[in-house]
This record gives structure tokens, sequence and C-alpha cells, in this order.
């Protein structure tokens, strides 16, 4: 189940990455569920102890999905960075 659940929230948190970096057109669902799960993973080992929030392996939360999403957000500028040479 804990699988299944990662999939799913690494989806939706991926997309909304996407949607603010505007690299959603760039990207399809596949892409959007790694960057999601590579978000969590990157959002809950440096921002979550900065904060004190839990991961999604903890439990679902509004604070996990934030720090997830922080977490996706930074691993998109920096591919942004390294693939144009700029964060847009």
């Amino acid at each position: 189940m804990g699988i299944i659940i990662w999939l799913i929230v690494g989806g939706i948190v991926g997309w909304l990455a996407s949607l603010i970096m505007k690299t959603d057109a760039q990207q399809g669902i596949i892409l959007n569920v790694v960057v999601g799960i590579i978000g969590a993973f990157i959002g809950g080992w440096l921002i979550g102890p900065l904060l004190g929030a839990p991961s999604i392996n903890e439990g679902i939360s509004i604070m996990s999905v934030i720090v997830s999403l922080l977490g996706a957000i930074i691993l998109l500028a920096i591919v942004n960075l390294f693939r144009r040479g700029r964060v847009r």
C-alpha cells in the first residue's frame, strides 16, 4: 500500500511543481511522478528536519505535502539550471 501512496502523492506533487515552475508542457505523467517522488525524498531529507515537518512515510498531512512540493520545486530548479543555464 505504501508504494501506491508514493505514486499517487508523487504524481500530484510532481504535477503541481511542474505547473509552478512552468515545465508542465515538457513533462509527461511518468516524469511528473518521478519528480514528485524524488522531490518528496529531497524535501523529507533536507527541508523536513529544518521545519520539523514529517515526511510522506510518516503519514500524509498538509505539511508533508508542502515539504514534498518544496523538494520537487528545488529539483526542477536544479534541472532547469543545468538544462538552460538559468532558473526560470
